[in-house]
């Protein structure tokens, strides 16, 4: 009989997603043991030093008082390599800090698993380092940097591994937008203000604390980077391509969100306008990441769908991307929820099975 396999498990972040990660992770069954040797916060961690496994009562309250103060990058590094078992690394963060040691990380045979953007959105160089198949490396897996849970770069990858060729790609990729412009236009065509809806999705909790984080479209321009990559086209970052801002230029410096919020809706008159052209048309405003294969071009920003189209029944705050490819000329549709805890970890964890398997 076969002995057990084991991996090492260590965590950064234990927030939202990282916390919904944990509890996936503790509450799994699997043939292969996922012995959790860390977790590290802000105010300090938990840590397994004979890598046998965190023993778990209640980790948020054991967290509460953390066994050991905050270890630095370079110091998990060490611990991790020092692992009897395949050690991989989980950022559950979104610091481009961290994300700056990742080449680092695998070339110390650390895999890593992660939503955080910053890695695969910077400079390609990093991009390159990351990817270079080195044997002696280890393996990155970010399938919740796009789209959350949703099968989206895994399935990129395995049919360019099949010899599809990607032609062109277009979608939804943020949660929070995909909401705004739900609400803002419809078929059936209202008097609602961009700004209002603004408004209502930052109480619902669908944007940013900052809401211009999410208008700013550099979200969307970090995920279309990504995908192009994968695709091939060899986008250089986020800034290299059109990326249609929604902040009016006179609030960009605004200090105070309320400030913002409440100066918004005196730039309301264009977007309504746009809105109402669209609805002449038949056809809806989406904010739209576009990755183009065949021009060589990448943008992000606003687009019209006639009413019949997939794009323009969304609700609600799904992402939905069509990925048309050689084999695929009638595209692939992948929709469902972009953005959320649950979902994000799942992804995260998704890609932890899969780095457990291959090690």
């Amino acid at each position: 009989m076969c002995a057990q396999k084991t991996v090492s498990v260590a965590v950064i972040g234990a927030g939202v997603v990282g916390g919904a990660f944990l509890d996936q992770i503790i509450a799994m069954k699997s043939e292969i043991q996922y012995n959790v040797v860390l977790i590290a916060e802000a105010a300090g961690c938990l840590i397994s030093r004979d890598y046998t496994g965190i023993q778990f009562n209640d980790w948020r309250k054991q967290l509460a008082e953390p066994n050991e103060k905050q270890l630095s990058i370079p110091e998990i590094i060490d611990f991790l390599k020092g692992s009897p078992y395949p050690p991989i690394l989980v950022d559950n963060t979104s610091s481009a800090y961290i994300a700056g040691f990742y080449p680092e990380i695998i070339q110390s045979g650390i895999s890593i698993a992660t939503p955080n953007k910053k890695a695969f959105s910077s400079d390609i160089a990093i991009w390159n380092q990351l990817f270079a198949g080195n044997p002696t490396d280890g393996l990155v897996y970010h399938e919740a940097t796009v789209g959350a849970g949703l099968p989206i770069i895994s399935f990129l990858r395995e049919i360019i591994q099949t010899g599809d060729e990607i032609e062109k790609i277009e979608g939804i990729f943020s949660g929070t937008l995909s909401y705004i412009f739900n609400e803002f236009s419809t078929a059936k065509p209202n008097d609602i203000k961009f700004s209002e809806v603004v408004k209502t999705a930052k109480q619902l909790g669908y944007t940013e604390p900052d809401p211009r984080d999410d208008l700013n479209g550099l979200d969307v321009a970090r995920k279309v980077t990504i995908v192009a990559r994968i695709s091939g086209l060899p986008v250089e970052n986020p800034q290299a391509f059109p990326v249609q801002s929604l902040i009016p230029k006179p609030l960009e410096s605004v200090e105070s969100v309320d400030e913002f919020l409440t100066k918004l809706p005196e730039y309301d008159n264009e977007l309504s306008q746009l809105k109402e052209e669209a609805a002449k048309e038949s056809k809806v405003l989406r904010f739209i990441g576009k990755v183009d294969l065949k021009t060589k071009e990448a943008s992000v920003g606003i687009a019209k769908y006639d009413y019949s189209h997939p794009f323009a029944s969304l609700s609600g705050s799904d992402n939905v991307i069509s990925i048309k490819t050689k084999r695929y000329t009638n595209p692939v549709v992948i929709q469902g929820a972009g953005a959320g805890a649950a979902v994000t970890a799942a992804g995260v964890l998704g890609d932890v099975i899969k780095a457990a398997q291959r090690l």
